[in-house]
This record gives C-alpha cells, sequence and structure tokens, in this order.
C-alpha cells in the first residue's frame, strides 16, 4: 500500500472516530433512539463541589458521574439570573424557563435569552413534563428524592402549581397521577389538615392524602426491608415524615440510601416493555450549600454519584436507555481556597484541604442536633463525630446559643477553615453547570453548552415525544372548551376546593381541581391525567373532554 493510502485510511478512521465522540446540538439528535430515561439531578451542586467530593471521599479517582461530562447549561430563568429549584426544575422538566416559585407553569415573563415567550393568554397555563409525556406515551413513570416528595425539583415533573409551597395542591396532584415509582420523605405533608394558607406546606382541604392513594390501589412502603421485598410497582416510599436524613447520617438499617431507592425504582419501572422515565433527586446537596456545610455537602454528592453508578451499571447493559445528569443552579457559592490562602496556595498539598473532612462520620447537621442536647459534652461530641478540635473560642459560642442551626452554622464554619474552604452566599449562584450525558451510541450525546430548558427537549426527543402535543393533549383551557360548545361554570364556595361542572346537552359532568377523574350519573370516571386550576383558568385533559363532545 502506497503512502498516500496508507495516509487517507488512517484520516478516514480519524474522522470516522470524531464523528462518533463528538456528540451532537439538539437540532441534530435523532429522534426516538431512547427506550428508557433515567434523569439524575444533584440539586444546588457545582463543579467545585464534585472536584472536593472527589479528593475527600474517592482519593481523587474518577466518580461515576465523571466519564459522562459532555458539556454546560445555562441555569438563569426567564426574567433573572440566578434561578431557584421552582423555576430551574421546570424548566429541566418541561422545556420552559419560567419564573421564580413556578412548579411547572408557562412564565408571564420571559425577557432572557433563550426562553420562550408564551401566547397572549397562556402565561401560567401548565406545560407538560417529559414525565408525563412518557406516561401519556404508555412508559412507567417514577420519582425519587431524598427531600419530600412534594419538594420543588420532583414537583416541576409531577405537577404544576403557581407556587412551589402549595404543598395541598402539589401533593393531591401527585397522588392522582398513576406515577408507578415514588420514592422520598413527606409522610407528613400527606395527612390531613384544615390550614388556611395556601402556601404554608400544609394540607388545606382537608383531605387525607394517605387514605387517597390506599383508596387509590397504592401499596406504601416505609422502611429498607419494605421497599427491598417489592416486587410489583404501583407504590409510595414515604421514609420520613418530612426529608430524608443526610446519607451519612442516616440509619443504614432502616433508610435506603439514594442509590438503593434507585436500583429499587430501575428494577420495578423496567418490567414496562414499554419502557419508563425516572428522576432520581440527590434532594439536599442544595441543602447542604444553603447551610455552609462542607461535610454535609460532599457526603450528599458522594451519596449521589453511588445513583449515578447504579444507573449507568443498567444503561451499559441495555443500551437503549439515556441517562442524564445535571444540577438545577448552584448554591452556597463553594470555592476550594479561601482568602488565607491568596498567597500561598501553590504550595499547599491536597490533604491540607481534605485531612480534616475524612475524619468525618456524621454531617454538621446531626452532630449540631446531639451537642444541643447535650451541651456538657460538646467538645467530645464534635471529635467523635465530626473529627473537630474546638477551640475555646469556639466552644463559647456553642455554650453561649440556644439554636441548633446556630451550632450548626458554627460547625461548618470550623470545618470550612480548617478544610481552607470559602463561600460566598447562603443562597443560589447563577454559573453555569456541567452536563452530564451518557448513550450507548455517544453520537446520539448531547453536548457544548445548552439552556437548560433544551434538557427537556433533547430527553422528549431520545424517547420520540413531543411535549406541546403532550401539553394540547394534557391541558385543555376553560376558554377552548367553552368554544366547543360545552358549558363550564366554576364553583368557588370553597376556594380550596373548587368545583368545576361542565354541561352539554342536558347533561352535567362534575370535575375536581388537582384529580384525575370526573362524576356523572352518579358514577366516577377515571381519565389519563389531572385537572389543574391556576386561580384563574382551568385545564382540563382532552381524554375527558372528548367523552362529554
Amino acid at each position: 500500500m502506497s503512502k498516500m493510502k496508507i495516509k487517507l485510511v488512517t484520516l478516514t478512521a480519524f474522522l470516522a472516530m470524531t464523528a462518533v465522540t463528538q456528540g451532537v446540538q439538539l437540532k441534530d439528535v435523532k429522534p426516538g433512539f431512547a427506550k428508557n430515561v433515567i434523569f439524575l439531578i444533584p440539586d444546588g451542586s457545582s463543579s467545585t463541589v464534585s472536584t472536593l467530593t472527589r479528593a475527600v471521599y474517592n482519593n481523587g479517582e474518577s466518580l461515576n458521574i465523571d466519564e459522562m461530562a459532555s458539556g454546560m447549561v445555562k441555569t438563569y430563568n426567564s426574567d433573572t439570573f440566578i434561578a431557584d429549584s421552582a423555576p430551574a426544575g421546570t424548566a429541566l422538566a418541561t422545556g420552559w424557563k419560567t419564573q421564580d416559585k413556578l412548579i411547572g407553569v408557562k412564565p408571564k415573563a420571559a425577557t432572557l435569552n433563550g426562553a420562550r415567550v408564551p401566547e397572549v393568554g397562556d402565561e401560567l397555563a401548565p406545560a407538560a413534563s417529559v414525565l408525563e409525556a412518557a406516561k401519556l406515551d404508555g412508559k412507567a413513570v417514577g420519582i425519587v428524592a431524598t427531600s419530600e416528595v412534594l419538594h420543588a425539583t420532583p414537583a416541576d415533573f409531577t405537577t404544576h402549581s403557581i407556587h412551589r409551597n402549595n404543598y395541598s395542591v402539589i401533593g393531591e396532584q401527585q397522588v392522582h397521577q398513576n406515577l408507578n415509582v415514588v420514592f422520598g420523605g413527606g409522610k407528613s405533608y400527606l395527612k390531613k389538615d384544615n390550614a388556611t394558607e395556601a402556601n404554608s406546606k400544609k394540607r388545606t382541604d382537608g383531605e387525607d392524602m394517605l387514605e387517597s392513594l390506599q383508596a387509590n390501589g397504592y401499596n406504601i412502603v416505609q422502611t429498607l426491608d419494605e421497599m427491598k421485598r417489592l416486587n410489583k410497582d404501583f407504590v409510595w416510599g414515604l421514609f420520613a415524615e418530612k426529608d430524608m436524613p443526610y446519607d451519612l447520617d442516616r440509619d443504614k438499617g432502616t433508610t435506603p440510601s439514594l442509590a438503593e431507592m434507585t436500583e429499587k425504582a430501575i428494577e420495578l419501572l423496567s418490567k414496562d416493555k414499554d419502557g419508563f422515565f425516572l428522576m432520581v433527586e440527590g434532594s439536599k446537596v442544595d441543602w447542604a450549600g444553603h447551610a455552609n456545610n462542607p461535610i454535609a455537602i460532599t457526603s450528599e454528592y458522594a451519596a449521589f454519584d453511588k445513583a449515578v453508578g447504579v444507573a449507568l451499571d443498567y444503561a451499559k447493559k441495555n443500551s437503549d436507555t439515556l441517562v442524564v445528569a445535571v444540577t438545577d443552579h448552584g448554591t452556597g457559592g463553594l470555592s476550594i481556597g479561601n482568602l488565607k490562602t491568596s498567597k500561598n496556595y501553590p504550595e499547599l498539598p491536597v490533604d491540607v484541604f481534605t485531612k480534616d473532612m475524612k475524619k468525618a462520620k456524621f454531617t454538621e447537621v446531626l452532630t449540631a442536633e446531639k451537642i444541643s442536647k447535650d451541651k456538657a459534652n460538646t467538645k467530645s461530641l464534635a471529635k467523635e463525630m465530626l473529627g473537630l478540635d474546638l477551640t475555646t473560642e469556639e466552644l463559647n459560642m456553642i455554650e453561649k446559643t440556644q439554636k441548633t442551626s446556630e451550632i450548626e452554622t458554627i460547625l461548618g464554619k470550623a470545618m470550612s477553615e480548617r478544610a481552607h474552604l470559602g463561600w460566598t452566599t447562603n443562597g443560589h449562584t447563577g454559573e453555569d453547570v456541567p452536563l452530564y450525558v451518557y448513550t450507548s451510541n455517544y453520537a446520539n450525546q448531547l453536548t457544548g453548552t445548552v439552556n437548560n430548558s433544551d434538557i427537556a427537549l433533547y430527553i422528549a426527543k431520545a424517547m420520540n415525544l413531543d411535549l406541546d402535543k403532550a401539553t394540547d393533549e394534557l391541558f385543555v383551557s376553560g376558554k377552548k372548551i367553552k368554544d366547543m360548545g360545552i358549558e363550564l361554570d366554576i364553583d368557588s364556595t370553597n376556594k380550596f376546593q373548587p368545583i368545576f361542572k361542565l354541561s352539554k346537552n342536558g347533561k352535567q359532568y362534575t370535575f375536581h381541581e388537582n384529580k384525575n377523574y370526573y362524576e356523572t350519573d352518579g358514577k366516577k370516571v377515571k381519565f389519563n391525567g389531572i385537572v389543574v386550576f391556576n386561580g384563574k383558568e382551568v385545564f382540563i385533559p382532552n381524554a375527558a373532554i372528548k367523552d362529554i363532545k
């Protein structure tokens, strides 16, 4: 073979390899390449968190998530630069950048680059999530979280509310969404209450959602052993009254880890021949960031990475599975290095930053709780649980306060100082965050710097779903219903339980907010989807409207 031919063969091989490994932009993604999707979200994380986690918990070796790195994601809202979990999660779930506090609904204002502008009159209308579109397509669907399952991110994929704290609406919608698997915390938020403030996280309708779950045929489990024994889906696992414990603090004999919940969810959902969609959130990475707790944030990210490992193991054995991981925003503004390292940072070895952190057996949160109940043993508890030798000044500060939260702050600051870590805020941050994508054919891997809303569009395209068509199918507005010649009356006598009475040709159909059925002739008729009310307009699934037409 001539040298010229050898060079041509080599060049051809190189170009072919480059084409396979470079990945694609959203517009060039091949539709329908994924039967299953596992979407993992380390809420409130950043590249600094993963870097520090790798150093502390993995001795600098690659994390499971590292092999998936493919691009960057812009996290801002439709109209403001730093996102909250509600609008950021909405973008990831629905393909719509939206505004603060909104869950699964379109914005009123869309002024920043990449934000879609809703049609006039369509502001605050619900937008279908990739989970809802997958369910509409016949796939099994599930959510896993370490917060209460009603919290912003899991709510973004399963519900539609004009305020993230309206747990009465969010919980009821989740209960009636026919989700196949729900694992996380939040049992107390589903119990009967008669609160009078809609956004108080308490139930306002006097209904018991635990009873509704049982009436809908759900199996409810509450321990690790009960979860392990499951062999079929249509289950809610409620493992805490509110949020689940930090992974480092949990009772490993009774409370499942995020990885264990993820593994069981995949096992149950994968029995569906049509495929599945699963959203997994490492919720409390964010909570630790708000508190500026270095042990809590890195140990939670390490627990999240184990869940990523579970997802990757499944995907590598099932080539029709797509795995995506991305955070919704940064939290805390963590830095490796602080003002005290300004002059000597080039000389500092890794263990200067990690040696004290590696001694911790529990988080700052549990340590603070123990100390608040036993201040006589503050010094020994801090040493045994966190590996910290507290100074006289730190001990005095703890002695003076009566608040557990302030003890936690003192412990977090003490560990941060010893590890030479900096924090810029107790809130969220607005930087771009890493995008991680695994697919068996890397010609289908999304790459580059994309909007958070592009992630939902990518996942939908991968499953050959159309989110706009799903929205049209699941949420027919009251105005459009009237245009069909159907009479619609809204009874808001009880503002927390509005009733929607539709009638045509003398026959009446009664719908209830957040539920998946209507009543007519003394019978309940179920449909796919839920009734959504944004305070002004009602939205009803087309499947139910067809029965009336």
